[in-house]
């Protein structure tokens, strides 16, 4: 691990999104109470802005109106020209870059934490697009210390040939918190999400104070790939999870393991020469994306000192 030092820019702004699908209520619960009461979020010196993402699909409780929002915060999308016959999610991507970004604008949030929740059990989960960034990997490095023993993963989705165009993608620092199960409001979840903003937020304003932070070092889980169900001739499901990979997101998956099983009992297993790690495991979400799970290997990342550049 190298010793170099990293000076950067203090954090200026900083949004916390809910309700990107309008279903996953933990976020919608937690940033409809920071709008009237803000008081745990505020850090001195930092600006923290709550905001309801998509408040259509909130209304509703449903993912989304007409597309994925956290899908299409591509240069293609946001440079449509703004018209009533684009699909809403894409009128309103357009919206929130204008407010919180562009990414690498003087003015734009330098991070925007969006909080999601899953059907799968990934517990408390910190998704990382940039395996170099020294920011980024010490502030998942305090917020792993600081929950400990509960655990906390790091999924890195840096990937050639992955691109996703979230939420995340407009700001300088993205980071995207979560997943929890969706779909209901559960103390302990609630409580889990709450804390890793918290944290977040002191790591922020600790830096911001002048604190050092020495050299780290952590546990990702990089995506190799996304996997398909079966599926027969008309494309059509042709086997689920197996009951033995359901509810193991994290666990080391072996080649020989059971991973499919179709209604006449058949085994599918995994196929290759290496161990790999299943994410978003039978995510009820990704059906429609034709995603049973991801493959994902283990690996460590280093960040260097990192200090502000205030004097």
């Amino acid at each position: 691990m190298t010793s170099c030092h990293v000076t950067e820019d203090p954090i200026k702004k900083v949004a916390i999104f809910g309700g990107t699908h309008g279903n996953e209520l933990t976020g919608v619960f937690l940033v409809k109470r920071w709008l009237e009461n803000g008081t745990e979020i505020q850090r001195t010196g930092l600006e923290v802005k709550p905001f309801i993402t998509n408040p259509r699909a909130v209304k509703k409780c449903t993912r989304y109106i007409d597309c994925d929002l956290n899908r299409v915060f591509d240069p293609e999308n946001l440079g449509k020209k703004m018209s009533k016959d684009l699909p809403y999610e894409v009128r309103r991507a357009q919206e929130i870059n204008h407010l919180f970004g562009p990414k690498d604008n003087e003015y734009s949030y330098d991070i925007i934490f969006d909080l999601h929740n899953t059907t799968s059990n990934m517990g408390c989960t910190l998704i990382l697009e940039d395996s170099r960034n020294d920011f980024l990997i010490q502030m998942c490095h305090y917020i792993k210390t600081s929950l400990a023993p509960l655990p906390c993963y790091v999924y890195l989705i840096e990937h050639p040939s992955l691109k996703y165009a979230t939420t995340r993608s407009i700001a300088k620092y993205p980071v995207e918190v979560g997943p929890q199960p969706q779909g209901v409001l559960r103390a302990d979840i609630l409580d889990q999400m709450r804390k890793m903003i918290k944290h977040a937020l002191d790591f922020i304003h600790n830096f911001n104070e002048g604190e050092e932070f020495p050299p780290c070092a952590i546990e990702v889980y990089k995506i190799m790939e996304k996997v398909d169900y079966p599926r027969n001739e008309n494309g059509d499901i042709a086997a689920i999870i197996h009951p033995e990979l359901q509810d193991q997101d994290w666990k080391p998956l072996h080649p020989g393991d059971p991973v499919f099983l179709t209604l006449d009992g058949k085994i599918i297993p995994l196929g290759g020469g290496s161990t790999v790690y299943p994410v978003f495991v039978n995510e009820a979400a990704y059906y429609e994306k034709k995603e049973a799970f991801a493959k994902a290997t283990k690996l460590t990342l280093n960040a260097r000192s990192i200090r502000s550049s205030l004097p």
